[in-house]
């Protein structure tokens, strides 16, 4: 079968509430990365404890290729921790971290705020404040945000390189694609995806493979909504992670392997290389045509 013209994207959630030994995810991550999956999540972050920052720092050496997206709530920490850690992240993973922008109570101008603010320390600024260095080997941390809700959108709008869009498993593919549609209209109206490019469109869903019979018709589900154009891909939310991850990649990835739908390996070694996403504009360069 020929390649697709377009990647299909796929990530999963590691999530598993109560669960603090490190194994269990480090098991998990692996897992994902041998199914070739962009990238693995980690939700309900915050800094002042580690959270899925921690996590998913301890994970970074254990892995090679998988990306790895920690969840941020931007109400709890202010911009110059938020870009310290993630790009510490970023620099232990070789170019793999992103981070999922959250914010407690729906304050969004508020976590719009401190995704540009962000973006620009990322562009200027070396962790200790001193000056420039050089930026990381993606150019900057992949930005998720998840544009479910509506007051998200203009947020997603602005800053996302991938943006989730919280779906079931039986909507209408169509439905979902005139929501995505919505989305990308919302970034040509605010003139770009940062960089300029268009976000990757993930849908986001709950998942439970009691069979391996359900892993195989997720991958049919997965190749129609890809075939039909209504996402770029899908967010993975296993119900029971010790039970579906196996099957999500021993079943789901591989039916899709099997059809030339999905990647058999890395063909990159950064995040943004694995979801097709240009190096952003850096913009401490000189505009042009600039002097000295």
């Amino acid at each position: 079968m020929p390649a697709p013209i377009r990647p299909l994207h796929l990530a999963v959630a590691l999530d598993r509430p109560g669960t603090h030994e490190e194994e269990p995810y480090v098991h998990a991550a692996r897992l994902a990365e041998r199914g070739r999956f962009d990238f693995v999540t980690l939700g309900d972050g915050t800094l002042d404890d580690g959270g899925a920052l921690a996590v998913l720092s301890r994970i970074a050496p254990a892995t090679e290729r998988i990306g790895l997206v920690p969840t941020v709530i931007t109400t709890r920490t202010e911009p110059f921790r938020v870009s310290r850690a993630v790009a510490a992240l970023d620099r232990a993973s070789r170019g793999r971290a992103g981070w999922a922008i959250s914010t407690a109570e729906g304050a969004w101008h508020e976590a719009d705020a401190v995704a540009e603010a962000v973006a620009r320390l990322w562009d200027g600024r070396e962790d200790d404040g001193a000056g420039i260095r050089d930026r990381s080997p993606q150019g900057r941390p992949v930005t998720v945000v998840d544009a479910t809700a509506p007051a998200s959108r203009d947020t997603a709008a602005r800053h996302a390189d991938v943006v989730l869009l919280r779906a079931e498993r039986a909507h209408d593919p169509a439905v979902f694609r005139a929501r995505a549609d919505d989305l990308r209209e919302a970034v040509r109206i605010h003139g770009h995806g940062p960089g300029g490019h268009r976000p990757v469109v993930l849908a986001s869903v709950p998942v439970a493979l009691h069979t391996t019979a359900d892993a195989v018709a997720l991958a049919d589900q997965v190749a129609h909504w890809y075939a039909t154009g209504a996402a770029d891909g899908f967010h993975l939310r296993p119900d029971d992670p010790d039970r579906d991850l196996p099957r999500l990649t021993d079943g789901t990835a591989a039916v899709l392997q099997h059809r030339g739908l999905l990647r058999r390996f890395y063909p990159g070694a950064t995040l943004r290389e694995h979801l097709d996403l240009a190096r952003p504009a850096d913009r401490r360069a000189p505009a042009k045509g600039a002097t000295a």
